[in-house]
């Protein structure tokens, strides 16, 4: 809104002094990230004891973990400083009117709600039965049915997908060796580093290949010729694919203090630069990936996400003072495949969301095993100790903290490779 604001200033001839700088995406997103930071810190810290006062804490099952005892009654859906964290500076200092930025505060919107549902219930649930005397034990039962979540998932995906098919705004720029063609409506002649290209528009589902030269491919090639009108109905299946996985890899991540936010942010980090590199001219050429117009303004959506993710670690560090809950795991897990799908770096996910993917692997792999040597042998078998696999490691006697940083270390390699494949093919 400022943005605009501003912009309306210098139509009108009125000038503010330093208005100039809103101009400069690199000071957006700068101020956006200070501004996520300060929301979070000194809002959040309101928030956490309203969520005290109001009695919303979190009930702990009891796994045999060490130090799980402590966490009992620690304010839970934290997550809501998170969004507003996001929400706030992206209104304030984006573009609103960019599509990408558009999607992006709809899918933070979206999910929220969900995650938000679904912790409120549990909190219901575990009211009434302690107005009625029970013992409750049955944890993440008493939240949303799974099918619920899993339907604002997907509908979700199809927002996103059929948004980024057919919308008119979403286009990219691919650079032609041939002749310009005025006639040609796709083409369009652009200046960089002081030499004339040509540039193709187009709008065909594309995804970035890591490691490979030639390092694009089209979703439409899946398909027999007389099937490719029929592409945006496997490019939406794909992304409800995604969304779907992602955003429950985070929320079976976000099991251990910091463990959630600080890989998200890293992430986040990742994500920053793919959006910034593909939205500019002169990094696109440099690189030979695929310019997306208006794309930077998402690095002032992404820049907001880190700063809400650091400012909300602030208290959520070990020993946390607050758990982002449903609300905040969900979200940050669909804001993460949505902007990896709309960077065209989807096919990057397994390598900087790396610890999602592990704890997800290793959930199914137990309840896989277990059900296996239970129909076969008639007891069930374990591979780990505990899923996912951080309990595994609480298992084995490592310290929360310890488990966390080594996580993060992880992540960090993990989104180091992703960024090197830029240039590595």
């Amino acid at each position: 809104m400022l943005y605009h604001l501003f912009q309306w200033f210098e139509q009108e001839g009125i000038k503010f002094p330093g208005s100039h700088l809103f101009n400069f995406i690199t000071f957006r997103v700068l101020l956006s990230m200070l501004l996520s930071l300060f929301i979070t810190l000194v809002y959040g810290k309101r928030l956490i004891n309203l969520l005290k006062k109001k009695l919303i804490g979190e009930s702990i099952r009891d796994l045999g973990l060490v130090g799980e005892a402590q966490k009992r009654g620690t304010p839970t859906m934290g997550g809501i400083i998170i969004i507003l964290g996001i929400i706030i500076p992206t209104l304030l200092l984006a573009r609103i009117d960019t599509i990408y930025i558009i999607i992006m505060l709809a899918s933070t919107i979206w999910l929220g709600m969900i995650g938000f549902l679904d912790d409120y219930f549990k909190l219901k649930a575990k009211r009434n039965a302690q107005s009625q005397g029970a013992n409750y034990k049955k944890g993440n039962a008493d939240g949303l049915a799974g099918w619920v979540k899993i339907l604002g998932q997907v509908g979700l995906g199809l927002f996103v997908g059929l948004t980024l098919y057919f919308n008119d705004d979403v286009k990219i720029w691919r650079e032609y060796q041939g002749t310009y063609n005025a006639s040609d409506a796709t083409q369009v002649v652009r200046k960089v580093n002081g030499k004339e290209k040509v540039f193709v528009v187009t709008k065909e589902p594309v995804t970035t290949i890591p490691f490979v030269k030639n390092h694009e491919f089209n979703y439409s090639k899946l398909l027999p010729k007389t099937w490719r009108e029929y592409s945006w109905i496997l490019y939406v299946l794909v992304i409800i694919f995604i969304i779907t996985a992602v955003s429950n890899g985070a929320n079976i991540t976000d099991g251990l203090d910091g463990l959630a936010s600080g890989t998200s942010a890293l992430i986040g980090v990742c994500l920053g630069i793919f959006a910034y590199a593909s939205g500019s001219y002169l990094f696109a050429d440099y690189l030979n990936i695929m310019y997306i117009p208006h794309l930077a303004e998402l690095s002032i959506f992404i820049a907001a996400m880190i700063g809400a993710c650091v400012g909300f670690m602030w208290y959520n560090a070990y020993p946390a003072q607050v758990f982002m809950g449903d609300t905040g795991s969900l979200t940050l897990g669909g804001i993460i495949a949505a902007l990896a799908i709309i960077v065209h770096k989807e096919l990057l996910i397994p390598i900087f969301c790396g610890v999602f993917l592990v704890e997800n692997i290793s959930v199914m792999l137990q309840v896989g095993y277990f059900k296996y040597t239970k129909k076969r042998f008639g007891e069930g078998k374990r591979i780990f100790l505990m899923s996912p696999l951080h309990h595994h490691f609480q298992k084995l006697g490592y310290h929360e903290s310890k488990i966390v940083t080594r996580f993060w270390i992880v992540t960090i390699l993990c989104v180091l490779l992703a960024i090197a494949t830029l240039k590595m093919r």
